[in-house]
């Protein structure tokens, strides 16, 4: 068994960036990326065994970095369980659930009971929370469920500090989320402008018609 020295300082080794090559059954292309553990920590330690707190970005191979901590204490490491606490916003404690949980809830609202369902389901204002947002009139709902982009005067509100390029949440005046947009303006461009697209469309989320429609196309031009 390693000591408590090397312990800590394979740890500290492997807080940061790191590089890792992902494992031969994988669903990506096998070669050497950067990867950020944010926070690694030793919660329970007993005999061999150790239980692990890992705070990491996105797309880190878990097996992998036990697989790589034991290469480099000498005596091997491997994987025994992995248990996902939290994915960006959404916590354990916050009411995540198994897919067998999901099927049998959905069973059940094929059934005419959609109670456990309703419970299990988000809104998607949920899951764009920790975007910066966009606040639009109710006129200019539509039509951007129609494609158009969003211009400066269908705007009500910016979040602070938005910049050309951000991805944000456009939403109606009731909190609903209508799409997804990349910002082609500032905050501070778009408070300054007159006309003009702030936003390029990335994603509609409202289905057309829930708004009334508001605006008109140009008229054709007669021979």
């Amino acid at each position: 068994m390693p000591s408590k020295e090397k312990l800590d300082d394979t740890i500290q080794m492997f807080t940061g960036a790191i590089f890792q090559k992902p494992p031969q059954r994988s669903a990506v292309l096998r070669q050497t990326r950067s990867r950020t553990i944010h926070e690694l920590e030793i919660v329970e330690q007993k005999e061999r065994l150790l239980l692990l707190r890992i705070l990491c970005e996105s797309g880190t191979y878990i097996r992998k970095l036990y697989y790589d901590m034991g290469e480099v204490l000498g005596a091997g490491a491997t994987m025994i369980e992995l248990r996902r606490t939290r994915v960006n916003q959404f916590y354990e404690r916050d009411g995540l659930v198994t897919l067998h949980e999901l099927a049998d809830a959905f069973a059940l609202w094929e059934e005419g009971d959609g109670t456990k369902l309703a419970k299990m389901i988000k809104p998607v204002e949920c899951a764009l929370s920790e975007l910066k947002s966009v606040v639009i009139r109710d006129s200019a709902v539509d039509a951007l469920c129609h494609g158009a982009q969003l211009a400066v005067p269908g705007i009500l509100e910016v979040s602070q500090n938005m910049k050309k390029g951000d991805i944000v949440g456009i939403y109606t005046q009731k909190g609903e989320a209508v799409a997804l947009a990349e910002a082609t303006m500032s905050e501070y461009d778009i408070r300054d402008a007159i006309k003009g697209y702030a936003f390029e469309t990335r994603r509609i989320i409202m289905a057309i018609n829930t708004y009334p429609k508001r605006w008109r196309t140009k008229p054709t031009k007669k021979d």
